[in-house]
C-alpha cells in the first residue's frame, strides 16, 4: 500500500510540476497563470494534451516542440521530476495525514519561489502573502504549528533577521541579503515555528558557504571568472526541506549532546 501511494505521490507531484512551470515563468511577467492557455513560446501553438504529459512528453519530444522544432528547455521536465521526488519523500516519511499536504504546499511554494529567485533574483511578495495566509489559516484550526507557535515563529525567524541583517550592512555598508529573502524567513517561521524556523535559518548560511566554496573551487580550476552575486533563495530553501524532514530530529541529537 505504501508503495501505491508513493507513485500515486510522485505522479501527482510531477503534474503539479507541469503547472509550477507556468507560474515560475509567468508571475515575474505579471501575467495571467490560467491564460492564455499553454502554449509554445516560440509559435504560439496551443498545446494539446498529449504534449502536456509531465516527463514524458518532453523526453519523446528530446526536448523540442512538437510544431515548431524549438528546442524546449531541459529544466521544464527537471521541475517536473523534483516536484514528483520530493511530494515522494514528503509522503514516505509523515504518511497518509494532514501533515503531508501542509509540507506539500509549501514546498510547492519553496519550488515556484527558488527558480524564480535563479532567473530574476526576486522573490514576489504575492507568492510570500499566498503562503502566509495559508499558514495562518491552517494554524488556526489547529493544525501545523499552532497559531500561537506560527506568529511568535514569524516573528522572530523575521524580525530577527531583520535586526542581524541590519546591523551587518550598517557596518559593512553594503546590502547582504535582499528583503525578499528576510520575508521568506518570516513566512517559514509562520510554517515551521521558532524552533524550526531558526534551524531554517542556520542551515541556510551551511548551504549557502558550501556552494559558495564549491564554486570558487570549480572557477579556479576551470580558470573563469568567479561569480559573487548569487540569489540565497534556493538556499533557504534546500533548508527548508531538510528541516521539514530532518528538523526534529537534528534538534534533540544536539540537545542530547549536552
Amino acid at each position: 500500500m505504501q508503495t501505491y501511494f508513493t507513485i500515486i505521490s510522485f505522479i501527482i507531484g510531477t503534474i503539479f510540476g507541469s503547472f509550477y512551470n507556468v507560474c515560475i515563468y509567468r508571475i515575474p511577467e505579471k501575467q495571467s497563470i490560467a491564460t492564455p492557455p499553454s502554449h509554445c513560446y516560440n509559435c504560439n501553438t496551443r498545446l494539446k494534451p498529449k504534449d502536456l504529459i509531465p516527463i514524458l512528453s518532453w523526453t519523446l519530444l528530446k526536448g523540442k516542440c512538437r510544431y515548431c522544432g524549438q528546442k524546449i528547455s531541459p529544466r521544464y521536465a527537471l521541475v517536473e521530476l523534483l516536484t514528483g521526488i520530493l511530494f515522494a519523500v514528503v509522503y514516505l516519511n509523515f504518511g497518509y495525514t494532514l501533515t503531508t499536504l501542509y509540507y506539500m504546499f509549501l514546498i510547492s511554494l519553496l519550488i515556484i519561489i527558488t527558480f524564480i529567485d535563479l532567473d530574476h533574483y526576486i522573490i514576489p511578495d504575492e507568492l510570500l502573502i499566498i503562503g502566509s495566509i495559508i499558514a495562518l489559516i491552517v494554524n488556526t484550526l489547529g493544525y501545523g504549528t499552532g497559531i500561537k507557535e506560527g506568529l511568535i515563529g514569524a516573528l522572530a525567524c523575521g524580525g530577527g533577521t531583520l535586526a542581524v541583517i541590519y546591523l551587518i550592512e550598517l557596518l559593512i555598508k553594503k546590502e547582504v541579503m535582499g528583503g525578499g529573502d528576510i520575508k521568506l524567513f518570516a513566512m517559514l517561521g509562520l510554517f515551521l515555528g521558532v524552533k524550526l524556523g531558526f534551524l531554517t535559518i542556520i542551515l541556510s548560511v551551511y548551504v549557502g558557504a558550501i556552494y559558495g566554496i564549491a564554486t570558487i573551487i570549480y572557477s579556479k580550476i576551470k580558470k573563469i571568472e568567479y561569480n559573487s552575486m548569487i540569489p540565497y533563495g534556493p538556499f533557504i530553501s534546500v533548508a527548508a526541506f531538510i528541516t521539514i524532514l530532518y528538523g526534529n530530529s537534528m534538534i534533540n541529537w544536539y540537545l542530547n549532546i549536552f
